[in-house]
């Protein structure tokens, strides 16, 4: 009886996976947003816009995603920007542009990574708070994924819930929303308090029901 090497194995598990990734990428649906990402509101917990910023033609590209959101707000002095990317869908493997790997290149540099918490709809939701700085302007970043039916903080999770939203449903759509403003007292809570208010705005525009973030 012949034996079966070890290299043949792993190729035919390399073409099976293969194989398998590539039905299931027919199955992706994508899902148009229920309400344009720029019919957020204008005001929002005390902060109004001051106009929204036009990305350049190689950021888009980089970015590629179906829809984007790029705003400033004001608040008295204080300063705040609002980002938004949207995906219709997404292939599995892949993953949402993430500050992660853009930040540094920009020339930003993230001395802490931490997280905390905002009030959805009556529970607690966790999402990634950075502190981060370039050449000597330091800034805090919150940011999270928001699906129509999920709020979560790790990129590693999305890659998780995305193969399985492949293959059980072919629903992928969701959206990256990151919110920065100045290290200063009193921007942490400005930050969060302004990020409670943008998720039942995302929800909308995703077409979520609101009492299931």
């Amino acid at each position: 009886m012949a034996r079966i090497s070890f290299p043949f194995l792993g190729t035919a598990s390399l073409l099976a996976a293969t194989l398998v990734f590539s039905g299931m990428s027919t199955r992706r649906k994508p899902e148009p947003l229920a309400v344009p990402l720029y019919r957020i509101s204008s005001q929002i917990s005390g902060w109004r816009a001051t106009g929204n910023v036009t990305l350049p033609e190689a950021t888009l590209h980089t970015l590629n995603a179906t829809s984007y959101l790029s705003r400033n707000y004001a608040k008295g002095p204080m300063q705040l920007e609002l980002f938004i990317a949207f995906y219709a869908q997404q292939l599995a493997g892949e993953s949402m542009h993430s500050p992660k790997h853009c930040l540094p290149g920009a020339g930003w540099e993230i001395w802490k990574y931490d997280s905390a918490v905002v009030p959805v709809d009556g529970r607690s939701v966790r999402i990634n708070k950075y502190s981060i700085q370039n050449s000597g302007t330091r800034m805090l970043m919150f940011y999270w994924y928001q699906s129509k039916s999920r709020i979560y903080a790790s990129e590693y999770l999305g890659k998780v819930l995305l193969a399985k939203d492949t293959m059980l449903t072919g629903h992928t759509a969701a959206s990256i929303v990151r919110v920065l403003v100045p290290d200063r007292p009193g921007a942490e809570k400005e930050g969060l308090a302004f990020a409670a208010s943008i998720i039942p705005e995302m929800q909308r525009c995703l077409g979520s029901d609101p009492r299931r973030p």
